[in-house]
């Protein structure tokens, strides 16, 4: 397997919030779908990334032409980490901290699961590489599941994941 290297221009925390999402969410009357941001955040179960997003000002960026792939962590999966670990990212003077951790879950292009599972890694918005291994049947990212895969947005894919992915 080889991995894929991708190098984006913009900052793109703001497509995990679509990644987030437990389905697809069609939009208006015309049966387009909604970018990233829109699709995680008609989910319900993203409220913390969408926050988390907002405070970064990723937002706009996610909400960009793309694609994005994200790798979106669940309300659950903040939950788990640390107590405090969430509001002190979200404090004002933790904003760079707080985009890194967000562009680390998201991957420049659109990758769908089954592309996914033939590469051993992908190298982040962030700039750092995720590990890519599947084993019975589950796909991983670095120690996290996807718990759901290819929720397309118009923008991109999202990967429900989860635990919340924490660069080097």
């Amino acid at each position: 397997m080889k991995p894929i290297h991708v190098v984006a221009t913009k900052c793109v925390g703001a497509g995990l919030v679509g990644l987030m999402l437990a389905g697809t969410v069609q939009a208006g009357s015309h049966g387009d779908k909604q970018d990233i941001v829109d699709t995680a955040v008609a989910a319900g179960q993203f409220e913390t990334l969408a926050a988390a997003l907002e405070a970064a000002g990723l937002v706009e960026t996610l909400k960009g032409e793309g694609p994005f792939t994200v790798f979106a962590p669940t309300d659950e999966a903040f939950a788990a980490l640390p107590e405090g670990t969430v509001e002190s990212l979200l404090e004002p003077e933790n904003i760079e901290q707080l985009q890194a951790v967000l562009t680390y879950h998201v991957v420049a292009g659109k990758v769908m699961a089954e592309e996914a599972m033939g590469l051993d890694s992908a190298t982040t918005v962030q700039g750092q590489d995720i590990t890519i291994t599947t084993s019975n049947g589950s796909v991983m990212i670095n120690d996290a599941t996807v718990i759901q895969a290819d929720i397309e947005a118009s923008n991109g894919v999202i990967h429900v994941i989860d635990s919340v992915l924490l660069p080097e």
